[in-house]
Formats: C-alpha cells, structure tokens, sequence
C-alpha cells in the first residue's frame, strides 16, 4: 500500500488492520515518518502504509491521533502509538529480528542523547531554506549549521567507526540519515565540505539497502518541496 494516495478529510477509513501486522499511517515526504519507514523495512517488519493528507486530515486519523501527527503506527488490536522516536523504539522492542538498539544501556543511552542533540539541528533545516526564499541573510544561519556538523563530525573521528554506533548502521543513524538525504533539495550539501568523516558517513549510508529502498529520487523531492514552499502541498506527486 505504499504507493497509495493519500487520504484526506471526508475520506472513509481504510479497514481493519490485518492479524499479524502493523500499518504505518504516514506522508511520503516526511523526514520524521521516514525513519519509521526505514525502520520497518531494516527489520522486515510485514506492515502496511496509509498516506494521511497532512493539510486536509481525514477525522477517522484525528479520533486515532488527536494531534493528527505521522508517523502514527496501529496494531492489528487496535493500539495507536506516535512521535518518530517512540514508534521505532516500540518496533524494536517488540520485533525483536535484528535489533537496532544497542543492548547495553550506557550505548543505548548515548544514542538517545545523540538523538536528543540532533533534534536541535533538524530546525536548521527549515530555517534556512525559508529565510533564502524571503531574502533574508542566512550566514549565520549557516555558520551554526556547519558547526554543528562538525561537532557530529569530531564524533566519527572520536569513534573511529563508519558509522555513529560503530562499523554497522544502527538506530541513531537512521534517526539522523532522513534529513541528509534531503541536503541537496535544501541546497545545504555545501555544509559539509569541512567534515570529511561526516561525508563519508553520508556515502556509507547512501549504500545501505534499506536507505535505497525508501529514498525518492532527488528531481522528486524538489518538485515535492516547491509545492510545499508554495503553501499548495502536492502530497501525491509523482503517483
């Protein structure tokens, strides 16, 4: 279902989720319902997808999630869990093939921080495409992003690994990766000549089956995020 258009107010619910599996209601082009999706596929998790229109939310998803938030997962009982970090946890916990999580509570832990510090990153982001498209100066803007990069930059030298968990993708990389797959349509990629080890995380990444299997094609997230920009959110582009 994956494919599917989204669903948008007045639109009737999908049916009941299938004994045995779990369904995804999320967006196509959100970062945040990405690492669900990445999740899901990384540990080959049967689920289905609902797309919501996030601009025109259906009511039936709004009883589900008051705050009409994606990613949202519903069990085949009909339990709703949401909030990106929260619903990747949840699949880990309880698919228990191919754990993301580091089983060590310390490592866990530090994961956790590094996602908890990469959440104040993700604004930029956002900040800063928007303050170029309204003319605004946005070096300083920039300077700060950079900086940051170079913080997680100092962190895969400081490791020595591949990777922010070690020489394998583990969760804090996919957290992280949906918003690097999305620097060239931010026209941010320039940020990161001065972290050699955080491109090269970019690269392995890029490798990575799972990542190739849920990215869209770079002219796709653009024409996506021109409608966006443009206040008229194409949510079933190129469908």
């Amino acid at each position: 279902m994956a494919s599917e258009k989204c669903f948008a107010k007045g639109s009737s619910a999908p049916g009941l989720v299938a004994k045995g599996q779990i369904r995804l209601y999320s967006m196509r082009f959100c970062p945040f319902a990405h690492r669900t999706r990445l999740v899901l596929h990384a540990k080959g998790i049967k689920h289905d997808t609902v797309n919501i229109n996030l601009k025109d939310k259906p009511e039936w998803f709004l009883k589900k999630n008051p705050l009409g938030l994606v990613p949202t997962l519903e069990t085949s009982s009909g339990q709703v869990i949401y909030e990106s970090p929260i619903t990747c946890d949840y699949l880990d916990e309880v698919y228990t093939d191919k754990k993301l999580l580091p089983a060590d509570p310390f490592q866990k832990a530090q994961q956790k921080m590094m996602l908890e510090n990469f959440s104040k990153i993700t604004p930029y982001f956002y900040k800063i495409p928007l303050g170029k498209k309204n003319g605004e100066d946005i070096s300083v803007l920039e300077a700060e992003l950079k900086e940051k990069f170079v913080k997680l930059n100092e962190d895969l030298v400081n490791k020595k690994s591949k990777f922010f968990g070690g020489n394998a993708i583990t969760m804090i990389d996919y957290m992280m990766w949906p918003w690097f797959e999305r620097l060239e349509i931010f026209e941010l990629k320039h940020c990161l000549d001065g972290t050699p080890e955080l491109k090269k995380w970019t690269e392995h990444m890029s490798e990575d089956q799972t990542v190739k299997a849920t990215m869209f094609p770079t002219e796709t997230y653009k024409a996506f995020y021109k409608t966006y920009a443009d206040g008229k959110p194409n949510y079933d582009y190129g469908l």
